[in-house]
């Protein structure tokens, strides 16, 4: 492992550390009193507050505006490989009553921070594990994490697939392939719920599936409200929320996408799930030119999903993000019959819950209709929220039904 060192904290700046939040940024320490260049990249460091109290120990990255990432507040804790261990299986057996459903063969392991593992995500398709390595501390162990994963969960093959620009924070290149067992097939099919999917794994957002949507899914799939709807499916990638509201007997479901392969992937998935051809339409455009043109054509639906990728990375682009949430939401207000639902969600952790509401109700007052918020959705349970690290909610879902 790399050289370790200590790191002396400015007059004040411990509070959140010592709450158990895991992140020092570079503007905390105290630059006269600590030579960070003394101290090797990837390094297991020590915290201490300004008087020279032991805060905290966590792993060193001088390249990162997050200085420090905490792994234990706990000053006798030695970290080495069996702590390294016991974290991995302290996550995984929170998940064991996941494991144990006959109906469900994917969901998250390991959600990093918010699991005590910063920057590490591992989900399991199946037999398969697909992890991300997505800070210095967890790539400079990535061989350790491996060996332990393997043993602990006995998978046919572990792939990576980090490839996400957070890692140029980390100053880390991207890193996709295979690093341990048996490669991928082209498709590893799993099932959530009774619904299967195939899943390219090697070429899909995230992980390969947004597995944090799986209470939102499990809600079109079972709610008496989507029955006999038309159904809007917009940023539909592989059309996960249209087979399901398909298999609910949703009069009608239309995909829109800008990727054509994930819309092939999509008419595959209604296929697998015993659908007709005919159960559903698939739309290779872009949402906003697709959406103004069904207004144009007054075009109208009973169920409209708005699932977007994220549309603010930072703090800086909080305030266009929200333009344009507001504005595809205003679309969709726009184009929902009397009585129609909206299942709007943003997966940008920069805006906040009650921003995104107030977006929500700003497009529905510029649409000029008056709507109820019926249900909130959020990330299921295998992507918790460490109450000390707020930022790990992300998910933010809103089912609103237009006024008739």
């Amino acid at each position: 492992m790399p050289k370790s060192g200590v790191i002396i904290l400015k007059q004040g700046r411990e509070k959140s550390a010592l709450n158990f939040h895991p992140w020092i940024f570079s503007g905390a320490i105290d630059t006269k009193r600590t030579n960070q260049h003394e101290i090797e990249n990837g390094a297991l460091v020590e915290v201490r507050d300004y008087q020279g109290q032991f805060v905290g120990r966590g792993i060193f990255n001088i390249d990162s505006a997050i200085r420090v990432r905490l792994l234990s507040w706990d000053q006798n804790e030695a970290i080495g490989p069996a702590w390294w261990r016991v974290r991995l299986a302290q996550a995984i057996a929170a998940r064991q009553t996941l494991a144990e459903r006959d109906d469900l063969s994917t969901y998250r392991l390991v959600n990093a921070e918010s699991d005590g593992l910063p920057g590490l995500i591992v989900d399991r398709y199946g037999d398969f594990l697909v992890v991300q390595f997505l800070t210095l501390g967890v790539e400079v162990r990535k061989e350790m994490i491996i060996e332990a994963l393997s043993d602990l969960i006995k998978p046919l093959g572990i792939y990576e697939r980090s490839d996400v620009d957070v890692r140029q924070k980390e100053g880390l290149d991207e890193s996709v392939g295979l690093l341990w067992g048996d490669p991928l097939p082209e498709r590893v099919e799993i099932v959530e719920y009774g619904v299967r999917y195939p899943v390219d794994i090697l070429q899909g957002h995230k992980t390969g599936f947004y597995l944090d949507q799986r209470d939102s899914r499990h809600w079109l799939l079972t709610s008496p409200l989507v029955g006999g709807r038309d159904v809007l499916n917009c940023f539909a990638f592989t059309g996960g929320f249209g087979v399901c509201a398909a298999l609910n007997g949703a009069a009608s479901v239309v995909n829109v996408d800008s990727s054509q392969p994930a819309l092939d992937i999509a008419r595959e998935t209604m296929s697998i799930n015993g659908l007709e051809s005919g159960d559903a339409t698939y739309v290779n455009a872009d949402v906003f030119a697709q959406l103004r043109e069904y207004r144009e054509a007054e075009r109208e639906f009973d169920l409209i999903i708005l699932d977007p990728p994220k549309f603010a990375h930072s703090a800086k682009q909080v305030e266009k993000a929200s333009r344009g949430y507001k504005d595809i939401n205003m679309l969709a207000f726009q184009l929902l019959r009397p009585g129609g639902l909206l299942a709007t969600f943003s997966c940008s952790g920069q805006v906040s819950p009650d921003l995104f509401q107030k977006i929500v109700f700003g497009a529905s007052a510029d649409a000029g209709v008056q709507a109820q918020i019926i249900k909130w959705l959020a990330q299921p349970e295998d992507h918790p929220v460490l109450l000390s690290f707020p930022e790990g909610r992300y998910l933010k879902g809103l089912i609103c039904r237009v006024m008739r």
